[in-house]
C-alpha cells in the first residue's frame, strides 16, 4: 500500500484527506517511482476545485503533475532506466503520493547538482515554457518578451530561460520583495501591476513575444504592444478566456496567436518535448545557470497547508510536498 493526499469532494483545501491506496502497477513502457517529493502548480488547484478534470487514465481523487524520487520498479519494455536510478518526471496526475507511475519517455535522470525538493519543482514549468515560449513562441536572441506574473513558478523559469537565451525580459509582479526576486534572476524591466498600467508603460518599447496567462482584459492590450510579426501565447486565461479581437489590427500587424495545455498531449510530443529539454535545458540546470525557486516545503501530510499556502496573494516560486523525513 501506499500514502496518497486524496480530494474527497471538490472544494478549498480542506477536502484533501491522507489515505492508503494500493500501489499502482506500472505498464510496460512505464517507471513506479517511489516518490521523494512532488510540485504544487496552479491546475491542482483547478483540479481540486473541480475546474480541470482529468484525463480518463488518471485518477482523479489524486493530483499532482510533476514528482521526483528512485525508480523502484520497471515495466517489461522499459530501456532508458534501472531500478535505483534518481529521475524526475512530468505526470498526469497522482504526484501527491508515495508512489507513483510515469511513462520512461516523461523522465529524466535527476541533475546531481540538485536535491529531488529542487527537482520535483521544475519539469511541470520547464516543459510548459520550453514548449511555449521557444518552440510555439519561437523567442530568439536580440528580442523582447514579456512574461506575466514573473514571481510564480512559471514566471521565474520563464526569466531565466529567455536570459540565457539572449532575449530582453519585461515582467509584472505585485509587490516590491517580488520586484526584487525577479530583478535577481534578470528581468531587465519590471513593472507593479497593482500601480501601473504596462500597456502605458511600454507601448513604444516593441514587444516581439508575450507569455501570458491572465487573458480577459490584457487580450488586446497585447495587440497593440505587440511588435510586427510579435507572437502572443497564451497558456492560462485566469480573468476570461471569451475576448474581442480586431482582425485588421492583427492581420497588420502579423501577429501569431497561440496557445497549448499539457497535460492533455500524446506520449509522442512528450516524448519529443523531454529530448529537447534533456539537450537544451538540462545542461543549464547542470552549470547551475537554471535554478527552481522554493519558497515552502510541506510534508505529504500537510497538504491542506500547503494548499492554504499557495493561494495567498504573497505566494512567489514554487511550494513543494515532500515525503523525505
Amino acid at each position: 500500500m501506499m500514502k496518497a493526499a486524496v480530494i474527497t469532494q471538490f472544494g478549498g483545501p480542506e477536502v484533501f484527506r491522507i489515505e492508503n491506496r494500493s500501489t499502482p502497477v506500472p505498464k510496460p513502457f512505464e517507471v513506479l517511482i517511489e516518490v521523494k517529493a512532488a510540485g504544487i502548480n496552479r491546475p491542482d488547484v483547478f483540479q481540486r476545485k473541480g475546474n480541470y478534470p482529468a484525463p480518463a487514465e488518471v485518477d482523479a481523487s489524486i493530483p499532482g503533475l510533476e514528482v521526483s524520487g528512485v525508480v523502484v520498479a520497471l515495466g517489461n519494455e522499459v530501456q532508458k532506466f534501472q531500478l535505483g536510478d534518481e529521475v524526475m518526471a512530468l505526470i498526469a496526475g497522482g504526484g501527491y503520493a508515495t508512489m507513483v507511475c510515469a511513462a520512461e519517455v516523461c523522465c529524466i535522470q535527476k541533475p546531481a547538482n540538485l536535491s529531488f525538493i529542487e527537482a520535483a519543482a521544475l519539469p511541470e514549468n520547464v516543459y510548459t515554457v520550453w514548449n511555449n515560449l521557444f518552440q510555439r513562441g519561437q523567442l530568439v536572441a536580440g528580442e523582447s518578451v514579456l512574461i506575466h506574473g514573473g514571481a510564480g513558478g512559471i514566471g521565474t523559469i520563464a526569466i531565466q530561460l529567455a536570459k540565457q537565451f539572449g532575449a530582453r525580459v519585461y515582467t509584472t509582479v505585485g509587490s516590491p520583495e517580488k520586484m526584487e526576486l525577479v530583478r535577481s534572476l534578470g528581468a531587465d524591466d519590471i513593472l507593479d501591476y497593482k500601480k501601473d498600467d504596462f500597456e502605458i508603460a511600454w507601448k513604444s518599447n516593441k514587444i516581439d513575444v508575450v507569455l501570458d496567462s491572465i487573458a480577459g482584459e490584457y487580450f488586446n492590450k497585447h495587440i497593440n504592444i505587440l511588435n510586427e510579426d510579435g507572437r502572443l501565447i497564451h497558456i492560462n486565461a485566469v480573468e476570461g478566456g471569451k475576448v474581442a479581437l480586431n482582425l485588421f489590427k492583427m492581420m497588420q500587424k502579423r501577429i501569431l496567436i497561440t496557445g497549448s495545455t499539457l497535460r492533455s498531449r500524446d506520449l509522442q510530443f512528450k516524448a519529443l518535448l523531454t529530448r529537447a529539454i534533456e539537450l537544451e535545458v538540462i545542461p543549464l540546470i547542470l552549470e547551475n545557470k537554471i535554478k527552481p525557486i522554493i519558497r515552502e516545503i510541506f510534508a505529504l501530510e500537510d497538504v491542506v497547508e500547503a494548499h492554504f499556502s499557495f493561494e495567498k496573494a504573497e505566494h512567489y516560486g514554487k511550494i513543494v510536498l515532500t515525503n523525505i523525513s
